[in-house]
């Protein structure tokens, strides 16, 4: 499997995924300098400030970057853009994306032809969030150049099946770009994903344990000190099924082995604002933190991830 040339510089084969509220400008840029591909969701930039903003100001550094590095050159940006009817920015923010000329742009939660073609209408580059093989033939059969497999473990929105049975069905039909999503957390895991087929690793947890990403300190905490024991998947906070840390949710008054019902009547659940929110007060992660027992820098992470990548592949070898 060929990548398309604007991955051909990477330090890893991975791509950091866009994290509601934790992926800003800081952290994508610290990504890409470190040689793997930094993202955010278009959501992000309307909270403080607008897509137009922060797309030059990743491109102004990542252009000062390169000229200061010519022969280390930054690592390319994408933009995640959910593409349901109910995203009512979404017209604007694609708009952004192909003014700036955005890379890669990432779709979740619905595959529009529309918004593949203005995209790839400057050469840009679409990869689509999948959680199984039907909705991966139905994104690439409308134009998705490639797939984002969403697999068991992933944080966030995660799917149920195995990344070996997504990854394999995946590939008896399709040989084109494809990320795997879900426990990548090391530099072994994503040697793994290329092993069961994927091109390239996707990982969002470890980056929310870094010092660029935008997550209160005891989120980062958290992140360390947890693993996949401390995670329940549930659908209770945001009406689909995804990952979340227990201590969050216990901090927030509720038993996380014995969520309400959402069908309960509203006095016997807290609703409205004082019901807790996901990735607010509930925190989302995946279940590879088990490997994460720091908070560090981004770029002493993608460094500590490639040496473990390039172990790995010595111990194959050997």
């Amino acid at each position: 499997m060929s990548l398309p040339a604007i991955f051909s510089n990477l330090s890893l084969p991975l791509v950091g995924a866009p994290m509601f509220i934790v992926s800003g400008v800081e952290l994508v840029t610290a990504q890409c300098k470190a040689g793997i591909v930094g993202t955010f969701p278009s959501a992000n930039a309307r909270r403080n400030s607008t897509m137009d903003d922060w797309l030059t100001r990743i491109k102004d550094d990542l252009a000062a970057h390169d000229a200061a590095n010519p022969d280390k050159p930054a690592a390319p940006y994408g933009v995640n853009l959910i593409v349901n009817r109910a995203n009512v920015a979404l017209e604007d923010d694609l708009a952004a994306c192909v003014r700036h000329k955005v890379p890669l742009v990432i779709t979740s939660m619905g595959a529009r032809e529309d918004v593949f073609e203005a995209v790839h209408s400057y050469g840009g580059i679409v990869l689509h969030d999948v959680i199984n093989n039907f909705f991966a033939k139905k994104a690439v059969s409308k134009g998705a150049d490639g797939l984002i497999a969403v697999a068991a473990g992933a944080g966030g929105h995660a799917g149920i099946t195995s990344p070996i049975a997504l990854i394999e069905e995946i590939r008896q039909w399709f040989d084109g770009p494809l990320a795997l999503s879900g426990c990548i957390s090391t530099g072994h895991a994503v040697l793994a994903a290329q092993a069961m087929g994927a091109d390239l690793g996707y990982a969002g947890s470890l980056f929310i344990a870094t010092a660029e990403g935008n997550a209160v300190p005891p989120y980062k905490q958290m992140i360390v000190d947890c693993d996949s024991a401390d995670l329940v998947y549930t659908d209770y906070f945001s009406g689909v099924n995804a990952n979340y840390l227990k201590p969050s949710i216990a901090n927030s008054g509720l038993d996380p082995e014995n969520l309400p019902s959402k069908d309960l009547d509203e006095g016997q659940v807290r609703v409205g604002a004082d019901k807790p929110k996901a990735w607010r007060d509930i925190w989302g992660s995946g279940q590879g933190i088990g490997a994460i027992d720091e908070v560090e820098p981004t770029a002493d992470a993608v460094a500590r991830l490639v040496r473990e990548y390039e172990a790995a592949r010595g111990r194959l070898a050997g």
